[in-house]
């Protein structure tokens, strides 16, 4: 039986192969893990600034729901590692972690840089031996991996893959989506990146808009959209369109619409707190010789950027009716176009589907090939649902791993 003579190369130095590389390390395989970027966990780190979201502290049964239509294959991955196990692990690191008003768990410090400096520590003290400025190319006839390394190209020989290459967001930090074309020459089958937790742009904003309001937050407000309920959060004006949290929320149901129709509208409400017929009384009340724009600020406290959603999106000739005017303030149409570039996402839809992965997550074509994390077909709103599914599947990854090698009894991460 294969003892810690196995060796297992990982590709991809994210949650999900940081997180394999521990369990793998722990059952005694020689890990090498190869990342094309200076140093590793360069998404992870920038993910933490302003913030270190690390999972979520919602019931078990609605956070696997957050998974959309990949919750039936994440959720044996996440049974495994859910996000309590996932705290336990981040206290067993030495740090703290507390959950925030929204639901959503930190680490004490709020940061992620001594979080992977404690935990890249302990995989060099486990043996894990890490190889940046190591970029994947594909496969050798012999089977071997090409990689290009800082010397030149090279070949790599190990027992079993792990390809934990990320998405195609955020390519300056690694997650380039460059490795797609390499598994489509091999035959495997590879659903297109598409933009996930992305902004959306507009037919166009007035130059008035933009000059003023672009990059101004709008706070409770509520946004939908035929195929879901609205959603009270906030956004921003961005020079092209929308973007931010409550966007971000709806972004797969905003993109799925673009798809199929080639464009869709949001509604906006601008004072979700406001029943309509209240919205009438006070827009009803003589005004006077002030102007529309002060009577909307002292009557309903509308001003700034949402007031100037209002005049750019609104018909000029509500104005002068207030129940057409009230109507606008709680249902403001923005038709939407096409997301953002999907560099400019927070994440990507797409990639490497379950249905040619075995239960495991290897590779049904590629015996011995595994992968994990954000390059599978999956995706989930912001709030720590991203992170925890990568590092679930980077575990799950390596307990298919040991299987294959013939460890039996793997270790918990």
């Amino acid at each position: 039986m294969p003892t810690s003579q196995s060796r297992v190369a990982i590709i991809g130095g994210g949650p999900a192969g940081l997180m394999a590389a521990e369990l793998l390390s722990q059952a005694g395989v020689a890990v090498d893990l190869y990342d094309a970027m200076p140093s590793v966990g360069r998404k992870f780190l920038l993910a933490g600034v302003g913030g270190m979201n690390i999972t979520h502290s919602e019931a078990f049964e609605p956070f696997v729901a957050r998974y959309r239509e990949r919750a039936a294959e994440l959720r044996p991955l996440l049974d495994a590692f859910n996000p309590e196990a996932l705290r336990e692990w981040i206290h067993g690191l030495g740090i703290d972690t507390f959950v925030g008003s929204s639901g959503r768990v930190f680490p004490s410090d709020m940061k992620a840089a001594p979080l992977l400096r404690a935990w890249l520590r302990r995989l060099r003290d486990a043996g894990v031996r890490i190889h940046t400025r190591h970029r994947w190319l594909g496969w050798n006839t012999d089977g071997s991996l090409r990689l290009l390394a800082p010397s030149g190209e090279i070949s790599v020989d190990a027992d079993a893959v792990l390809f934990a290459l990320g998405g195609g967001s955020w390519a300056r930090l690694g997650s380039d989506g460059a490795w797609v074309p390499v598994l489509e020459r091999r035959g495997i089958a590879v659903n297109a990146l598409r933009p996930a937790n992305c902004g959306f742009e507009v037919a166009g904003w007035s130059s008035h808009l933009q000059e003023k309001f672009a990059g101004a937050p709008l706070k409770t407000v509520s946004l939908g959209l035929a195929e879901c309920a609205p959603r009270k959060g906030e956004f921003v004006v961005t020079a092209t369109g929308i973007e931010g949290s409550l966007v971000y929320a709806l972004s797969a149901e905003i993109r799925q619409a673009i798809e199929q129709n080639g464009s869709t509208t949001v509604t906006l409400d601008l004072l979700p707190d406001h029943s309509l017929e209240r919205i009438i009384r006070a827009l009803a009340k003589p005004r006077g010789s002030q102007s529309m724009a002060k009577h909307l600020k002292r009557q309903l406290g509308l001003d700034g950027v949402k007031a100037g959603l209002l005049r750019e999106l609104a018909p000029a000739d509500a104005f002068d009716d207030p129940q057409r005017l009230a109507k606008a303030i709680k249902a403001l149409p923005i038709e939407l176009l096409r997301p953002r570039p999907l560099d400019e996402a927070i994440s990507s839809a797409g990639g490497v589907p379950f249905e040619v992965l075995d239960d495991g997550l290897m590779l049904r074509q590629v015996p011995g090939v595994f992968c994990a994390g954000e390059m599978l077909d999956w995706e989930a709103p912001t709030g720590g649902y991203l992170l925890t599914a990568c590092f679930a599947s980077g575990r799950a990854a390596a307990v298919g791993i040991l299987r294959w090698l013939g460890i039996a009894n793997p270790p918990s991460a």
